[in-house]
């Protein structure tokens, strides 16, 4: 067997939103990641230092790669060696043009509804504000697309909640720097295909992968309104035999967090569950 598992971290992997976690769930999945033939890529939004807080907080395994900066950056992990693939970065580097994350702040500043987040939040191919929960992004976004198109700046923005702040989170970056780009990025070069890829995630900056031909899974619990838009927009987009949506029961757990990923993995590939049986 050889499969590149992709999960998310945050309400995905980290039971840190407001559903409870199955007591073993984090156990499984660590007897997932240790299986012969397993590559376990982290796809987040975080940076490499809260990556690898969240790895000792949570008591994670160590991953192969992970695809941070909500997938604006690549690394290759050698336990705690970390390194950045250079490739990536050049490859996302020609959209923007030549203007930097100040660049693009300064064009976009006269915004009233998006204020920078920390930075320790940015980095050099992403810019991240925060916005009212309540904004409606249908026609923020097309704004201030359209206000970087006038700069000849191809990005990508990427909307999601964080719904335990209360917040609305926007991210902009390389129009070929999404969590679904690097994916497909780290896939060919590694020769992965669609079937043996598995991605899990519960948020709207998850969304261009879950609605991707890549086989994909939504936590139990994903919002009902991730969970709707998934499915709207996979059967717009001919994928709906590339999502799941995790609903509890295997191994007897919930379905939220790490126990979703194991069961949207065991629903992919059955052949797995005798294999995280054996000792």
């Amino acid at each position: 067997m050889r499969l590149l598992v992709c999960t998310d971290l945050d309400r995905t992997l980290l039971p840190n939103g407001f559903d409870p976690e199955s007591p073993d769930a984090r156990t499984w999945f660590h007897r997932l990641a240790a299986l012969p033939g397993i590559t376990l890529a982290y796809v987040t939004g975080r940076d490499q230092k809260l990556v690898r807080e969240a790895i000792n907080e949570y008591t994670l395994p160590m991953p192969d790669f992970v695809l941070g900066d909500v997938g604006s950056s690549i690394y290759v992990c050698k336990q705690h060696e970390w390194h950045p693939m250079s490739d990536w970065q050049a490859h996302i580097a020609q959209d923007w043009g030549g203007f930097t994350h100040s660049d693009i702040a300064a064009f976009l500043k006269e915004n009233p509804e998006i204020q920078l987040q920390e930075e320790s939040k940015q980095n050099t191919y992403k810019v991240s504000y925060y916005a009212p929960i309540d904004t409606n992004h249908k026609t923020l976004l097309p704004k201030l697309q359209s206000q970087l198109q006038e700069h000849h700046i191809d990005a990508s923005l990427i909307w999601s909640l964080d719904e335990p702040a209360g917040k609305g989170l926007l991210d902009i970056l390389p129009a070929r720097a999404t969590k679904r780009h690097s994916i497909e990025f780290l896939m060919e070069k590694h020769g992965y295909g669609f079937d043996n890829t598995v991605f899990s995630g519960d948020s709207g900056n998850d969304l261009p992968v879950l609605i991707s031909p890549i086989h994909s899974v939504l936590v139990h619990n994903a919002s009902t309104d991730v969970k709707r838009e998934g499915q709207r927009m996979a059967k717009a987009a001919g994928t709906e035999k590339a999502l799941y949506l995790a609903h509890g029961g295997f191994k007897g757990m919930n379905g939220n967090y790490a126990a979703g990923i194991l069961e949207g993995v065991a629903h992919y590939h059955p052949e797995i569950k005798p294999l995280l049986e054996s000792d």
